[in-house]
């Protein structure tokens, strides 16, 4: 695609912080931007003309932008639930689509997001912008240098304490309270998957088979309301769905096993708990630790042990990315410390030279469908529960892996 024209859908706090800091100062040509409140809408509009660019057209509805032969990208950063709707659209007219993160509502959605994209072909890329971080990729790198030997077992989490955001949901026009007083499940399996799904060639000669989840019970939120919205009337009486800890064991076709944790009502501090396990080593995120098998690792007496904490960085010259080092040379910095940077700078050069995506959609079907499963999951009392091959059968073939040079 030679000439991209950009229309982005969802101007909140995350779509506004996109638009101005990653898009616009990537100098992507901005024609068209919507949302469904108008304040934002107009919002949107003058962060591009702040870029120095034309006003773009203004919409509130995303079927309008869609139509608008002045765009031929859509970019979607709305509330989780219309994700896939405006995909399907956007794919079905022929535009180009990056879609943000989110978990499915149902299976049926995934699979027509990738039955549509099979029909059409019309690219497109789930901005999973952790597949990015700096400490994903050193430790994707040497996992794929064999520095861990064979990978058994990965874990992560999205650790975030988020009450305050959930609990003034109505007020800030933040579409997780309604997500959270109705439903039950690993509801942003995402940020830890993708990392974990890269590092064990998920779709990519493996795939995960079953899951299993179970939620602990909601009080949370009911604990943070009672004390800091004492007049809130309304969610003083209710019963939230979500469970403060949500724990999902997943198993592959080559054996491995995946634990994800979902942990966002319960104070505490922010996490991804990332963590890659295998038969010469391992990497904590919590920690930040590297812990190789060799003799004078293994020597350490417990109490030394603390040297291991923290050493990761020491490891960063000889191992970093070759993404991140070029990166780094180019000296750009942007929020999420640089991931969504990096991420968009990828979409935009598959773009351009009509390349696979780094996160395809089969990844997004795959990832996003952990939500609706574990919901299953969790309704049955934690039973195993099957998960759908997106790719039907092409993961076999083993045909790419990501970074690969």
């Amino acid at each position: 695609m030679d000439n991209i024209k950009i229309g982005f859908v969802g101007l909140g706090g995350r779509g506004q912080g996109l638009l101005r800091d990653i898009i616009l100062a990537q100098g992507e040509k901005v024609t068209a931007v919507c949302d469904t409140y108008d304040d934002r809408a107009e919002k949107g509009a003058e962060i591009v003309v702040g870029a120095q660019q034309a006003r773009p057209a203004i919409y509130r509805d995303y079927h309008d932008l869609i139509r608008d032969e002045n765009v031929t990208t859509v970019i979607i950063a709305s509330s989780w639930e219309s994700h896939v709707e405006i995909a399907l659209a956007a794919m079905k007219a022929g535009k180009a689509v990056a879609m943000e993160v989110g978990g499915a509502y149902t299976l049926e959605e995934c699979h027509e997001l990738v039955n549509v994209y099979e029909e059409t072909k019309t690219p497109f890329m789930f901005l999973e912008n952790c597949c990015f971080g700096r400490r994903e990729m050193m430790v994707l790198n040497m996992v794929q240098m064999g520095l861990f030997g064979e990978i058994v077992h990965c874990s992560g989490g999205y650790h975030h304490d988020l009450r305050e955001e959930i609990s003034f949901g109505r007020e800030n026009r933040h579409y997780r309270l309604r997500y959270y007083l109705t439903r039950n499940c690993e509801n942003y399996p995402t940020h830890e998957l993708g990392p974990i799904a890269k590092v064990l060639n998920i779709n990519h000669g493996n795939r995960m088979m079953t899951l299993t989840s179970t939620a602990s019970k909601a009080a949370g939120l009911r604990e943070y309301i009672k004390k800091n919205k004492k007049e809130d009337d309304l969610l003083q009486n209710k019963q939230f769905a979500q469970g403060d800890v949500v724990t999902t064991v997943i198993k592959c076709a080559n054996g491995e096993t995946i634990v994800l944790t979902l942990d966002t009502t319960l104070p505490r501090y922010y996490s991804r708990g990332f963590t890659v396990r295998g038969t010469k080593g391992m990497y904590e995120e919590a920690t930040d630790s590297v812990f190789i098998d060799t003799e004078a690792d293994r020597s350490l007496d417990f109490k030394w042990r603390k040297e291991c904490f923290g050493n990761a960085q020491k490891y960063e010259e000889e191992y970093e990315h070759p993404v991140w080092k070029q990166y780094k040379k180019e000296g750009v910095q942007a929020s999420h410390d640089g991931m969504d940077w990096l991420e968009f700078k990828h979409f935009f050069e598959a773009l351009r030279k009509d390349a696979p995506m780094p996160i395809d959609v089969y990844d997004a079907a795959s990832w996003m469908a952990i939500t609706a499963l574990s919901e299953m999951s969790i309704a049955k009392g934690g039973q195993v529960v099957d998960i759908p091959d997106f790719t039907k059968g092409k993961w076999m073939r083993d045909e790419s892996k990501l970074w690969s040079e």
